[in-house]
């Protein structure tokens, strides 16, 4: 991809040269450029990890239950307390 960009670059200047500003670029740096591409997305495609599943089922596989978090800073014990510690019997 660099040699196609440099290509570009030289045959520019090339044609500037000439005092001809404007003109087509050279179907072999066009076609070297698709190359250099389709090479690139194949290489990234086949270098990547498996994906990995994001579901709450293959999260709690990898954990047990004591080691998440239960939040316990929000539970209440005011609602219990008062039946715990009333001094009437029940019946």
């Amino acid at each position: 991809m660099f040699h196609a960009a440099f290509s570009t670059y030289e045959h520019l200047s090339h044609l500037k040269a000439l005092e001809r500003p404007e003109g087509p670029i050279p179907q072999d740096i066009v076609l070297e450029i698709f190359v250099a591409l389709f090479l690139g997305i194949l290489g990234a495609c086949l270098n990547t990890p498996p994906f990995k599943e994001i579901t709450w089922a293959s999260e709690m596989r990898k954990h047990k239950i004591d080691e998440m978090d239960s939040r316990l800073g929000f539970a209440s014990f005011v609602n219990r307390g008062k039946h715990m510690f009333s001094m009437q019997k029940s019946k």
